[in-house]
């Protein structure tokens, strides 16, 4: 059964009259005034290659960027007399706000462990002995498996640490004798000085052929077409970055090690400096051998004759990958012995040995220790050092 009520019922109407809107009107909060923003430098840079390019125009810029590209097309045409305070005159900033866009040296330079911001002052030849930081992989807690792996590796190089050899009268092996802070110090400190002015560079010869190593030269350069020490580097006409005060400090700890070891072998009453004499190192050849680097058995004579004729010493550092050194006293091969040299270990010939053949033959990749790379990027390769007094 269905009951109908008409319309005008008198409860309905009462139940309307209950429920209707108030007559006066709730006062809302006034809503904010909208921040203007600054114009992004991507902002700006796209309407701007809008303007150059009207052919592939982009979408539509807010009012205020399109204001900031109209006042920079002005300056264009008029100087810079029509840019705004807030923007400086110099090209530098218009630069840092337009952006460099696909200019070839985009992205090339980057800040790396030990070096400063040396874009647009680094030529281009220069090499970097070290990866580029975005190459930096992500790194994880090392588990505890790895833990004691690293701990049992420390105490096997300390074993080894005192196996130090002596080769032959004047020629000495000192096996991990550079911590890993100063490791860490000496591939800091070649990177730095490699990409600036007098920085690596791969040489060659007349006749085009190129060495399978990377060089840079301390103190003095060494050229090896003409084989002697000048002031100003032929190829490029720089001068050759100062030894670092903390390099010249190892070199010195190293002879005063080598001459301990010398007295071990040798007896109290053997005179020391007689078959390693000292040396004060003001020259340094630093070469950088990737995995296939390699050198051909040679003499390092290229030094004044007063230090050939006192035998001072040659003081090598090798750091990275492990490399087999050949020595001996001619250049035959077949008749050269051959030891290696592993990351931290330090080699020293002066004496009677100041004049042997010495080269290296290969380069062991992966040798290099896992920490040492993750901490300075150091490339695939061998970074070796020698020190010598001219």
């Amino acid at each position: 059964m269905l009951l109908y009520l008409p319309l005008r019922s008198p409860v309905l109407a009462t139940r309307c009259r209950a429920f209707r809107a108030p007559t006066t009107p709730i006062p809302l909060r006034p809503r904010p005034p909208a921040r203007r923003s600054l114009p992004l430098p991507r902002q700006v840079k796209m309407a701007w290659e809008d303007m150059l390019h009207d052919h592939h125009p982009r979408s539509r810029q807010p009012p205020h960027v399109r204001q900031v590209v109209q006042t920079l097309k002005a300056s264009v045409h008029q100087g810079d007399k029509g840019l705004p305070p807030s923007f400086s005159k110099n090209k530098e900033h218009l630069q840092v706000v337009l952006g460099t866009g696909d200019s070839p040296a985009r992205g090339e330079c980057s800040t790396k462990i030990g070096s400063p911001d040396l874009c647009g002052s680094v030529p281009s030849v220069s090499f970097d002995i070290c990866l580029p930081q975005k190459a930096r992989p992500i790194k994880l807690n090392p588990s505890l498996l790895q833990q004691n792996r690293e701990k049992r590796k420390e105490r096997e190089q300390a074993k080894i640490s005192n196996q130090n050899m002596r080769l032959q009268p004047g020629m000495i092996l000192l096996k991990n004798f550079l911590k890993h802070n100063d490791q860490v110090e000496i591939i800091g400190q070649c990177q730095r000085l490699g990409v600036g002015s007098g920085g690596f560079y791969q040489p060659g010869y007349e006749d085009g052929a190129k060495l399978s190593l990377q060089m840079m030269c301390l103190g003095k350069n060494w050229d090896p077409q003409t084989s002697l020490y000048e002031d100003i580097r032929r190829v490029d006409g720089t001068k050759a970055p100062q030894i670092p005060l903390h390099f010249k400090k190892l070199v010195e700890e190293a002879i005063q090690a080598s001459h301990a070891l010398v007295q071990q072998h040798t007896g109290s009453s053997h005179p020391v400096k007689a078959e390693l004499p000292n040396m004060l190192p003001d020259l340094c050849i630093v070469n950088f051998y990737s995995n296939n680097g390699k050198l051909g058995l040679h003499q390092d004579k290229d030094e004044s004759r007063e230090s050939l004729d006192q035998g001072l010493p040659v003081v090598s550092f090798s750091l990275g990958d492990t490399a087999d050194f050949l020595y001996g006293d001619s250049r035959d091969v077949n008749k050269a012995n051959s030891v290696r040299l592993e990351n931290g270990d330090v080699l020293i010939f002066g004496g009677q040995s100041r004049h042997i053949f010495h080269g290296v033959l290969r380069i062991h990749p992966g040798t290099a220790p896992k920490r040492l790379v993750e901490e300075t990027l150091l490339r695939p390769g061998r970074l070796n050092l020698t020190f010598r007094q001219f």
